[in-house]
């Protein structure tokens, strides 16, 4: 064991559960109408305390088991031969468990999204439950566990490069969103602006920080590694924040709020595979060139295929993943067979996992709330309670 990897690695694993808890919480329930903020808070907060003890129970097993090249087995199921002493290269392995638990909270969380403002609860639990355990486990251990799109496997010596999660978390999240999102249905009212910008920002803000630990831990030590992939992080950010800022600017006149903190969201997910493959330049090339495509992408998903993926869960997410990781060929850090085939085949998995799960479980518990229910609000309806008081 390593004290120094392990003490950076403790911080990050609390800064990626801020990410998620309250960052996500704060981005997502601002964008949506005040109506609905509490239910987007407690999707967020039911799917963390979820996904956890899925985590524990079998997802760490499915990922990083010894079970072979498509999924690491039940081995390691509730834990089973990890110890005190137990160590996941210089870090104990029960801190590596609990870094790789705050990714596998975030994932599913990213596809709420797509569908706040008319889904079903009791749909949100059982579906982001079985998805993590299906889709988003096998895929990291495809990746990062040792599996058959990881070096050695079937693009040979040189595998998928996914520093930290282009294609795991964001791709897959992304196209999860937009299979919800089709399958579901538009809300009834898609005309109604954010209720709280300001939420938005300081969202988006904890994000932003957070993702130091996210990008920077995925080092897994505290090094130069570590060190060029927190800076290169940032740099993207700063760089996809003013490119949508200017592009908007440039379009419609006026350079938003929502906006530019939405362009910081697309640099983050789109230096995510590159952070620690790609230098300070290349990471200002990225970020810019992410501010304006996801944007463009928003546009296209929302007023060409008329799709209300409700908070631009694939154009942000899922394409900024895509391309970064992409982007990794580009500039010569990756096998452009290895980023391209790995993107397709982890993008058909996904697409057809979601698909078959989304029909299963709408079986069990209704996908899509009543009319009455979206029109008074799933706060009230759904959570008996109010964000707002406004006459106390």
């Amino acid at each position: 064991m390593n004290g120094a990897d392990t003490a950076w690695i403790l911080v990050a694993t609390a800064l990626v559960l801020f990410m998620t808890l309250p960052g996500l919480a704060l981005f997502y329930g601002g964008l949506v109408r005040a109506r609905n903020v509490l239910s987007v808070f407690m999707q967020t907060y039911a799917i963390a305390c979820l996904m956890s003890v899925l985590w524990f129970a079998l997802g760490y097993s499915i990922a990083f088991g010894d079970g072979g090249a498509l999924w690491g087995g039940l081995g390691k199921a509730f834990l089973a031969g990890v110890g005190d002493d137990s160590l996941s290269g210089t870090l104990p392995e029960y801190l590596f468990i609990a870094f790789q638990m705050t990714f596998a909270i975030i994932t599913p969380a990213l596809i709420v999204g797509a569908y706040v403002e008319r889904i079903g609860f009791g749909f949100v639990l059982l579906f982001s439950g079985l998805w993590m355990l299906i889709c988003y486990a096998p895929v990291v251990h495809w990746i990062w566990g040792g599996g058959m799109l990881a070096d050695g496997g079937i693009f040979g010596d040189v595998g998928a490069r996914d520093f930290a999660g282009g294609i795991v978390v964001h791709e897959t999240a992304g196209l999860a969103a937009l299979v919800i999102a089709v399958m579901l249905g538009a809300r009834r009212n898609r005309t109604t602006p954010p209720h709280a910008p300001g939420f938005v920002f300081i969202g988006a803000a904890m994000l932003w920080v957070g993702w130091f630990g996210f990008n920077g831990g995925s080092q897994l030590a505290a090094d130069g590694g570590a060190a060029k992939a927190l800076l290169v992080t940032h740099l993207s950010a700063a760089a996809a924040s003013l490119s949508w800022a200017l592009w908007e600017k440039i379009k419609y006149g006026t350079p938003s709020l929502v906006g530019i903190v939405t362009g910081t969201i697309a640099g983050l997910a789109s230096i995510t595979p590159a952070s620690g493959f790609v230098g300070p330049v290349a990471a200002l090339v990225i970020g810019a060139v992410a501010g304006i495509l996801c944007q463009e992408a928003v546009n296209v998903i929302r007023n060409k295929l008329h799709i209300d993926d409700t908070l631009d869960v694939f154009a942000v997410h899922g394409v900024g993943g895509i391309f970064g990781t992409i982007m990794i060929a580009v500039f010569g850090a990756g096998s452009w067979i290895a980023q391209l085939g790995s993107l397709v085949i982890v993008g058909a998995f996904t697409l057809v996992v979601t698909i078959v799960l989304v029909k299963l479980v709408a079986l069990v518990t209704p996908l899509r709330v009543d009319p009455e229910t979206e029109t008074t609000g799933l706060d009230l309806s759904v959570h008996g309670e109010r964000a707002y008081d406004i006459v106390s």
